[in-house]
């Protein structure tokens, strides 16, 4: 029996902004398009760092960090199939202010920096996509900053599975609480405590790397408003559909 490879299993279109192209500008791009495996905690950029490459996920999840001078960190939004992690590319810059950590593994088709510059200054349908796609990436930014600072810590991680959970084929999440502090630049015991809210209400399990959400629809009730005004954002701005393959 042939082995099936990753290749066999994924396309194009199970990344959103890459479905949503006209066929012939999709069928251009794809020559260029490489799909590659990401792993757990693998950096595609650094803070300042130019950018050789764009990324479009097909089943992982991306988390942008701010990194601070001391080394400790933030998130500030999160990207899976439905963008791109690289829009620094085509809005004027060579890198970004952010460090992309994958945040939960799978696989993703890699573009070269210039080939996407190439593509959005023709002014097309990619160019149009991915202008959308920013803007929807702003929103959950500067919703993510006010969350942080004005909201309980176990809503925050309501917030934060929910937008995870929204990019994953499954219920689970692979995180290690070490990684979910990074994330919401929290210590070990605030991440135990919040965690421990959420297990008592039956609303999740966990053990130390990996939550299985039980009960989403308790958990989107538990959720500040933040989830909400992104999601509302991101169905305004691309109202896409991904390819179940």
């Amino acid at each position: 029996m042939k082995d099936i490879s990753p290749a066999d299993l994924h396309r194009p279109q199970q990344n959103a902004l890459l479905a949503a192209l006209p066929v012939a500008d999709c069928e251009r791009l794809t020559k260029d398009l490489e799909l590659v495996p990401l792993a757990l905690g693998q950096v595609l950029h650094e803070s300042g760092e130019t950018m050789s490459h764009a990324y479009f996920p097909i089943d992982c999840v991306v988390s942008l960090l701010y990194v601070m001078k001391n080394g400790e960190s933030a998130e500030i939004a999160i990207v899976g199939n439905e963008g791109v992690i690289g829009i620094a590319l085509f809005m004027g810059g060579e890198s970004s202010m952010s460090r992309a950590v994958v945040q939960n593994a799978g696989y993703a088709y890699r573009l070269k920096a210039q080939v996407l510059k190439d593509e959005f200054y023709k002014g097309g349908a990619l160019s149009r996509l991915l202008l959308m796609f920013a803007s929807a990436l702003i929103t959950q930014m500067v919703q993510t900053a006010a969350c942080n600072r004005h909201h309980p810590i176990d809503q925050q991680l309501c917030r934060w599975m929910l937008l995870s959970l929204d990019r994953l084929p499954s219920e689970r999440i692979s995180m290690t609480g070490k990684l979910i502090g990074n994330m919401l630049g929290l210590d070990h015991a605030q991440v135990v405590k919040a965690t421990n809210v959420l297990v008592k209400a039956g609303l999740i399990h966990y053990n130390d790397g990996e939550i299985t959400v039980l009960d989403r629809l308790g958990v989107e009730k538990r959720s500040c408003e933040c989830y909400g005004v992104v999601k509302k954002e991101s169905n305004r701005l691309l109202p896409l559909t991904v390819e179940v393959v």
